[in-house]
């Protein structure tokens, strides 16, 4: 099947951000105050899966610097998964970057996101650091070079 992808270098539209919250809350189980960390991250990208109006997946990211840009959050829909989005998102997303003059996307990951974890290492990224947050879960800083 084929979907429509789009691309905002700052924040969407209200009824895109509607349906991307709406997603967030079903993959990761909140959107907390996503929102507010959204309009407060340099350089914003979001890249959205759409299958008409329905928002089917996302992936957003921000630079931390000129060169490097951290690849934030992302996610598909359950009933859209195992169809190659998740790696297209990645595959527009590396793309626009290169294009913007970086050489580095970072992102971390947890074990427990096993499919995420075996995409970003598929397609490049590195395993550069491993560490404890503050909950004491253990979290993996991933790099690649574009």
């Amino acid at each position: 099947m084929s979907y429509k992808y789009r691309v905002f270098n700052s924040m969407p539209e209200s009824n895109i951000l509607k349906e991307i919250l709406k997603l967030h809350k079903i993959v990761f189980g909140s959107t907390g105050d996503l929102v507010y960390k959204m309009s407060s991250k340099p350089q914003l990208l979001i890249i959205t899966a759409m299958d008409g109006e329905k928002v089917i997946g996302y992936k957003i990211g921000y630079a931390i610097n000129e060169d490097k840009f951290y690849s934030w959050l992302g996610g598909v829909d359950n009933n859209y998964r195992k169809q190659g989005i998740a790696s297209k998102l990645m595959e527009k997303q590396h793309q626009l970057l290169r294009n913007k003059g970086y050489s580095v996307v970072q992102t971390k990951s947890m074990n427990k996101w096993r499919s995420m974890l075996i995409l970003n290492i598929k397609s490049g990224f590195d395993i550069v650091e491993t560490y404890k947050d503050e909950k004491e879960l253990h979290k993996i800083i991933l790099e690649k070079y574009l």
